[in-house]
């Protein structure tokens, strides 16, 4: 500090100074953010003489033929060699829930077929096909249904086999191999997508590990630092393979044994624990961790501890100084309000500025899913995803001219008001329907959950609280505020949420020893940067499916969505409604820019230092570690509160969009007499409710094992999205359609879009995209069968019969 006052600088440079020089300091604290516990069981009879080694819920030995498996209640060894006549029993494979027995001749040590075992009842019926040559020594592993298995002859030629699983006779299928010749095979470990395989290198040392995919084939990743004790290796959390070496001697001598990680994403080792003396000769993966057991005829385990990144004090401050500035905004309009209409309540009185609504549709639309999932997204691939955001942008400058302005006029409090101007209330009723169920039931509850799992997991705040603080006072300045709260409290939140972001790249940055050369460096040749795939492909995201998203999805579509045309009824005027568009499309590239310069830069970030990673976390909680585990004390509470803030504005938009539908679409639009006061506390309700059931509905999520929310969410907001989106396309951009043909639109599209789905024949990506164009073609179609609509009602509804024209004949 005295260094800093002597340099004559000003407070703030003072500041900015010192952050840094926090930063520069990370790279200095090389200790692994995880702990190993170790362990040791009751010994196996003859240990020495065990032939092989696997684990399931508990250890199982074979030995000279027999299989032993260890009671840990008892802490003993039972013999559950099931009877068996000719072959003897060379080896155990267990992954997952399967368990199957290797056997051979009884001369020789070959390995000839697999027989699926239980220890409860022996060997089950409809056993796999012999191997299609002996094997030497065999290692597999499933994946989706599918056993991989790796193996080499007496001859030193590996084998990779496929069995379908999940077929009545399953048939071994030769795959290609990741080598030539090969002089073992020590572990097969299904991780991330991929197999992961370690066999000897051609030339001794270290074992090579490679890894393959159906669609990309064998990749050589690297070569680890010794050799893996065979079968001594364990998948952890979603990227990460634990693996138990035998090193290099020590300077006296003395063999030894060191437990290392794999990270599938950056292809980089880390060493857990320290190096433990002794041989080890086989070895298994066992919960968080390996059971092994040593030359000796000791059987000991190691497990993986994930330690919390506790907050400190001054990180709480400023997530307190976070809630209580939302909520003081809340209770401000609240007061200022007094939500004497429904206009007032609804759209804001239709006052709010152009860049304030602006700045609502950009955080309505970029919610905790994208704080999140999206930059790990970035950090576990690479930039293709961003070309959606590029392709939304140029969309969104038709809907700014065109769609905007033909809906502003209309003086609409729901969108789906115009579905009953255009086509008739059926319609209104079955689309907003819809809407709210895919707001209630999925997106609600992903929004909520996925930043409090992620929070949790590393800083050791329960998911509960998590949820309920960001649920409870949400919920409060939604239902007393209306929404002018939620925009005003919106633009405190992009606020927050920028001045996180900012911080958290720029300290990513610093970090790296190299600076931004590194970091540049190490994505361009790591291909992160990655933006466009030309390919035809439609199981892939390619730049035609975004293309053909942004078209059924913005142009097409975009009145579809509630929670952004709210924002753009509450402006002052038709033109002040096309520039807060202008606003929120010229904010998407930015704030997209940043979350992917964020997952690549912690991509790079940990690859340099890959002990730093917690291999028990999801994918999805890379950047809540890193902000727990690397940032100062005070900065840790900000970019917090800015993922707060992230899943707040968009919930609270939500919470007000359902509110606005339940009570305009449904109350005002089916009594006879509708009372404002009466829609007003009808709105405050279902907004308490909607908010509850987001919140039970998170808490449910934790139940399940997700690789990326950020798919979860494509494919909800496809499977619900999509088939009410056609019937404003209909409307807006046709003459001829009809109620009729687009309820049945409406139907088929939903119907087919979910056997689209169920088959997984094309990406995520393309399941709005595919639903939009369902309702479309069949409702435009099928409106044929019906009586064209009057012309005079189409007046001012469609952009070829503006309200100042008049309107056409039916085409």
């Amino acid at each position: 500090m005295l260094l800093l006052k002597s340099m004559k600088l000003p407070r703030l440079d003072r500041l900015v100074v010192v952050c840094l020089w926090l930063g520069w300091l990370a790279p200095l604290r090389a200790e692994n953010l995880v702990s190993v516990q170790d362990g040791i069981l009751v010994a196996p009879p003859e240990a020495a003489a065990s032939t092989d080694l696997a684990a399931t819920d508990t250890p199982l030995v074979v030995r000279e033929g027999a299989v032993w498996r260890y009671e840990a209640v008892a802490a003993r060894w039972n013999n559950v060699s099931p009877r068996m006549d000719g072959p003897i029993i060379r080896g155990i494979l267990a992954s997952g829930s399967h368990t199957w027995l290797m056997l051979g001749p009884p001369s020789g040590r070959f390995l000839e077929r697999l027989v699926a075992f239980a220890a409860a009842d022996g060997p089950r019926e409809d056993q796999p096909p012999p191997f299609p040559v002996p094997l030497r020594v065999a290692h597999g592993a499933v994946q989706g249904g599918v056993l991989y298995l790796a193996g080499v002859d007496a001859g030193g030629s590996p084998h990779w086999w496929s069995l379908n699983l999940a077929v009545p006779r399953p048939q071994w299928t030769i795959l290609p191999t990741w080598s030539d010749h090969s002089d073992g095979v020590g572990t097969v470990t299904s991780q991330d997508l991929t197999m992961v395989v370690t066999a000897a290198a051609p030339k001794g040392g270290g074992d090579e590990l490679w890894v393959w995919t159906a669609a990309g084939g064998w990749r050589l990743k690297r070569t680890l630092p010794g050799k893996v004790i065979s079968g001594a290796a364990r998948p952890l959390g979603q990227a990460h393979v634990l693996y138990l070496l035998q090193m290099p001697p020590d300077a006296t001598g003395s063999p030894r044994i060191q437990l290392f990680t794999y990270h599938t994403t950056t292809a980089s080792v880390a060493p857990q624990g320290m190096a433990r003396t002794g041989d080890a000769l086989l070895g298994a993966g066992w919960r968080n961790g390996l059971v092994w057991l040593e030359a000796g005829g000791a059987m000991r385990t190691a497990e993986i501890l994930g330690n919390k990144q506790l907050l400190r004090p001054l990180d709480w401050v400023m997530i307190v100084l976070y809630f209580a500035l939302i909520a003081g905004i809340g209770v401000y309009c609240y007061r200022a309000e007094g939500k004497k209409t429904t206009a007032e309540f609804f759209v804001g009185s239709r006052s709010i500025p152009f860049w304030a609504a602006g700045i609502s549709l950009y955080a309505s639309n970029s919610s905790s899913i994208g704080y999140i999932a999206t930059t790990a997204k970035a950090y576990a691939t690479n930039w293709t995803y961003l070309l959606g955001n590029i392709t939304n942008i140029i969309a969104l400058v038709f809907v700014a001219i065109w769609i905007v302005p033909l809906l502003r006029r209309l003086s609409l409090t729901s969108v789906f008001d115009y579905l009953d101007q255009r086509f008739h209330r059926s319609v209104r009723l079955a689309g907003s329907g819809m809407c709210i169920l895919m707001h209630l039931g999925g997106r609600m509850s992903v929004i909520l959950f996925l930043p409090s799992l992620a929070i949790s997991t590393v800083t050791g705040i329960d998911v509960v609280w998590s949820v309920l603080m960001m649920g409870v006072v949400t919920i409060a300045y939604t239902a007393l505020g209306g929404m002018k709260a939620v925009i005003w409290t919106d633009v405190a939140q992009v606020t927050v949420k920028f001045g996180g972001l900012f911080f958290a790249i720029a300290y990513v940055i610093w970090s790296l020893r190299g600076g931004a050369r590194e970091f540049i460096a190490t994505a361009v040749a790591d291909d992160k940067f990655k933006l466009i795939d030309w390919s035809f492909d439609l199981t892939k995201a390619t730049i035609w499916g975004f293309i053909f998203l942004q078209l059924m999805e913005t142009v097409l579509t975009f009145p579809k969505d509630q929670v952004l045309m709210q924002r753009v009824f509450a402006t002052k005027s038709e033109k002040e409604a096309g520039r807060s568009i202008w606003i929120f499309a010229a904010l998407i590239l930015p704030g997209s820019l940043i979350l992917y310069l964020i997952g690549t830069g912690l991509y790079v970030f940990y690859l340099s230092f890959p002990e730093r990673m917690n291999p028990l976390l999801r994918t999805d909680a890379t950047l809540p570690l890193f902000i727990a585990a690397e940032l100062p004390a005070g900065v840790t509470g900000l970019v917090l509160a800015g993922l707060f803030a992230a899943a707040m504005g968009t919930l609270s938009s939500i919470l007000n969009s359902v509110a606005t539908l339940v009570s305009v679409d449904f109350y005002e639009s089916l009594a006879k007499k509708p009372d404002p006061a009466t829609s007003i506390r009808l709105a405050e309700w279902v907004t308490v409710i909607a908010g509850v059931i987001g919140i039970g509905l998170a808490l449910l999520l934790s139940r399940f094992s997700i690789n990326s929310f950020l798919d979860i969410a494509i494919e909800f907001a496809g499977l619900f999205g999509g088939a009410f989106g056609g019937a404003y396309t209909l409307g807006m951009f046709t003459r001829r359609a009809n109620w009729q043909g687009v309820l049945i639109g409406m139907g088929f599209s939903f119907i087919a879009t979910f056997v689209v789905w169920w088959h997984h024949l094309v990406h995520p990506f393309l399941y709005l995209g595919i639903s939009i164009l369902f309702s479309i073609v069949v409702g435009y179609a099928a409106s044929f069968f019906f009586a064209a609509p009057v012309a005079e009602s189409l007046q001012g509804l469609t952009v070829f019969t503006p309200k100042e024209q008049r309107a056409g004949n039916p085409a």
